[in-house]
């Protein structure tokens, strides 16, 4: 029976009952009733839900910030940010799937060849607590504008999250069991992915869970897009811009209170402007101001668990004791709730804590290296390929470096960021398949070959 606890407090907030198996039994059979309809229908007609929901979003946007601030902490003007931006990518399938759909005719020795792109069904998405709302649209977006239904399976901790979700999407009009949320234990998802009602599964979550689900549904034969844990390397090198980079720096690591899979984790700078850097870099983080995250002015509220910052704490002592040097943070703090500093950690080394595991807090780290080409050894140095960015006045050997970086994605003198318009996901231990833009909504397609011969004289 999850509990949402306020993380901002430590007070527990509710407690939500478990549906039961006959529930998801009937919510599945729902689905894919709703999804054999839905699928038939003209794509103009599925746009219009996905306009209709993006206005329900900025109509309850206050409503919902305040929904998702409450249960896993994040400071009210990120929360509003994400249920906005949520809007925005409904708003983009909205007026782009159709000509993602479209037909694509490709010259064979056919009179007529190309590919259509057919739903797979019904689509299970797993996901998790940090991004309650914009990691579960940026999914249903393309989703449902390429005629699948959607099963929402949550992390438990924003429950009251999901159920917010189900009751935007049905009073924008989503045709009864189109998308339904199941509230379950995590122990029960393992039937739910191999029920044959379900054609595939999409995970946004931890590597260690990611590679679970991905057993479990590979067993089955079910496609995946799985976007998992990420280390980005954050690069700057001897001829950026430092006050920028700096900058860039500080929001990079520090929105969402460090708690995202694409925030930069890795600071790793040209000796020659070290010092410089790290002292801005530290000076600004020193400006954050952390506390209560209802209140606009808060940058930094508490991390979502107890026990995620239990991790972090021992994850900061650990590679202290490997050698580091903590400039500012490193400590619990006392008081309620599950809050931990701002926290730089210098002059860490491949192979500690910071460098090699996934920092999911607010914990930066700073590795020097001797040149450019130390640098990308070391930004490779890792298990993730999530995100990378580079800092440098040369953007054309920055360009260079970027076709060098082992990572889905790699910024330019820019923090990395999930855009609709263009392809998000990771390699390595960072997951696979594409989330956005023109890929995205072809992950859960059948892109099946259509060809007609020639007719005779």
């Amino acid at each position: 029976m999850p509990t949402s606890i306020n993380p901002a407090t430590g007070d527990e907030l509710t407690t939500i009952d478990l549906h039961t198996a006959e529930y998801v039994d009937h919510a599945l059979d729902a689905a894919m009733r709703a999804q054999a309809s839905w699928g038939e229908q003209p794509i103009s007609e599925r746009t219009q839900l996905l306009t209709r929901i993006a206005q329900e979003l900025r109509d309850r946007v206050d409503e919902a910030a305040e929904l998702i601030t409450t249960e896993m902490g994040k400071p009210v003007t990120e929360a509003r940010a994400e249920v906005l931006k949520s809007a925005k990518t409904l708003d983009y399938y909205a007026d782009n799937a159709a000509r993602f759909l479209d037909f694509e005719e490709i010259e064979s020795d056919a009179e007529t060849s190309g590919v259509v792109f057919d739903p797979l069904g019904v689509v299970l998405a797993i996901m998790p607590w940090n991004y309650p709302f914009w990691q579960f649209f940026r999914f249903a977006a393309p989703a449902l504008a390429a005629g699948n239904a959607a099963i929402l399976k949550h992390a438990n901790n924003v429950a009251g999250c999901a159920l917010l979700i189900q009751e935007i999407m049905d009073a924008a009009g989503t045709p009864e069991g189109l998308f339904r949320a199941i509230i379950v234990d995590s122990s029960d998802v393992r039937g739910i992915i191999e029920d044959p009602r379900i054609a595939a599964v999409t995970l946004t979550g931890s590597t260690e869970v990611g590679a679970l689900v991905a057993s479990q549904a590979g067993g089955v034969l079910k496609k995946q897009v799985l976007e998992l844990g990420g280390s980005d390397p954050f690069i700057v090198l001897a001829d950026a811009d430092i006050d920028e980079a700096a900058r860039v720096a500080v929001k990079s690591r520090f929105n969402t209170t460090g708690q995202s899979c694409v925030n930069a984790k890795r600071f790793i700078v040209e000796e020659t402007i070290a010092e410089a850097f790290v002292e801005k870099f530290t000076t600004r983080a020193k400006a954050l101001i952390v506390g209560d995250p209802r209140d606009p002015d808060t940058q930094i509220g508490p991390m979502a668990r107890e026990n995620l910052r239990t991790e972090l704490h021992d994850q900061v002592e650990r590679t202290i004791a490997a050698g580091a040097t903590c400039l500012i943070g490193g400590e619990l703090p006392d008081g309620p709730g599950f809050f931990y500093p701002p926290t730089i950690l210098d002059g860490v080394a491949p192979g500690s804590a910071a460098f090699g595991e996934e920092t999911f807090g607010p914990v930066a780290s700073v590795t020097r290296c001797a040149d450019v080409d130390e640098a990308v050894r070391l930004a490779n140095d890792t298990e993730f390929g999530l995100g990378a960015t580079i800092f440098s006045r040369d953007v054309e050997k920055a360009s260079v470096l970027a076709r060098k970086i082992q990572a889905g994605a790699v910024f330019i003198n820019g923090q990395v960021a999930s855009d609709p318009r263009l392809p998000f996901g990771g390699i390595k231990r960072s997951g696979y398949g594409r989330e956005l833009s023109s890929y995205g909504i072809r992950e859960f397609v059948n892109m099946k070959t259509l060809w007609v011969g020639k007719e005779s004289a």
